[in-house]
């Protein structure tokens, strides 16, 4: 298949979720039923953002044309993560175009959407779901941790990317508007935090008004406290938080708690404050292992600063952990 038509299926992809037929809306539902996390909105979140940035002609032109492919093709296995709706769909995207075969296999928390897409695909022999990999020449595998030092004993024998936890943060200085107040939680809140892209914690100046960060999050996103699994998951750490008599603030919408680490709970917000900028880039460089993006109203000397809001938006050439994983495939197809 050429790769003129397979930009044409991917186009028409995207075109079939822009139009959002009965059949579509029916899989969304199923998807929601299957996991309690996807929500109707998630999900057409996630569908829109792949549509518009990996599913436009243009776009896919532009990132194709500064890669050089060979014509082997190689089986390559995809361990898919389902923390949020087709979290994994840039994976099977980069295998399709660079002419390997996918062997995936799909997370139970998001089979239903990722197995429809790639069913509305012309080329769908380019995809095959399996239940346990073998037979593969290569592994793209997304997972937490543990589960990533598990990846590369077993598949230490093979190319491969193995990915783990990561997280977004923030940098703040100043007063920040309602407006920018309302975009930092869309980084936060999106997916209700449980994405690598995701902001889990800021960094804010001595002088930050927290009561007001929290106060505006509240009257904005207070509805998430609605979903049950989320407010379950708020009820548990304020429990636990109150008990160690840990330096937080809570509203209705998340709990902001002083901490060093990056990582925290689902319904929580770490925050440290800091007093120079150029101490503070350096910290941050040191931890970038840990981060996945970083949003903020500031510049920092070595690190890219997205506009708050934009965490969840990626580009079709922002790669998880910052590994090209197109030029990984076309070098699997020279070899």
């Amino acid at each position: 298949m050429s790769i003129e038509s397979k930009i044409a299926a991917l186009v028409e992809l995207g075109e079939y979720i822009r139009a959002d037929n009965e059949e579509l809306k029916a899989v969304k539902i199923q998807a929601k039923l299957s996991n309690p996390w996807f929500t109707i909105e998630n999900i057409d979140f996630a569908l829109h953002s792949i549509a518009d940035q990996m599913l436009d002609e243009v776009i896919l032109k532009k990132w194709l044309s500064a890669y050089d492919f060979g014509t082997i093709q190689k089986k390559v296995g995809l361990i898919l993560a389902g923390n949020i709706p087709l979290v994994g769909f840039h994976d099977l995207l980069c295998t399709f175009l660079s002419g390997h075969q996918a062997l995936v296999k799909t997370s139970s928390k998001d089979s239903v959407l990722t197995i429809h897409l790639l069913d509305k695909l012309a080329a769908f022999n380019a995809f095959v779901i399996v239940e346990k990999l073998s037979g593969m020449d290569a592994v793209i595998a997304t997972g937490s941790n543990q589960s990533a030092k598990q990846f590369e004993r077993y598949f230490a024998n093979y190319p491969n990317i193995i990915r783990r936890n990561r997280n977004a943060i923030a940098v703040l200085e100043g007063e920040l508007t309602e407006d920018e107040i309302k975009a930092l939680g869309q980084d936060i809140f999106a997916y209700f935090g449980l994405g690598c892209r995701n902001v889990s914690k800021i960094y804010i100046d001595e002088n930050f008004n927290k009561v007001r960060l929290m106060e505006v999050l509240h009257e904005e996103y207070k509805y998430l406290i609605n979903h049950v699994k989320y407010k379950n998951n708020y009820d548990y750490n304020n429990a636990i938080f109150l008990l160690n008599a840990d330096d937080y603030l809570a509203s209705g919408a998340v709990l902001l708690r002083r901490s060093d680490e990056i990582v925290s709970r689902i319904a929580c917000l770490h925050y440290e404050t800091f007093s120079d900028r150029s101490i503070l880039a350096k910290q941050l460089r040191d931890q970038l292992d840990e981060i996945q993006c970083i949003s903020g109203n500031i510049k920092l000397d070595g690190l890219k600063i997205l506009p708050l809001g934009d965490c969840q938006k990626p580009m079709i050439d922002d790669y998880a952990d910052g590994i090209d994983t197109m030029a990984f495939l076309a070098e699997l197809s020279k070899s």
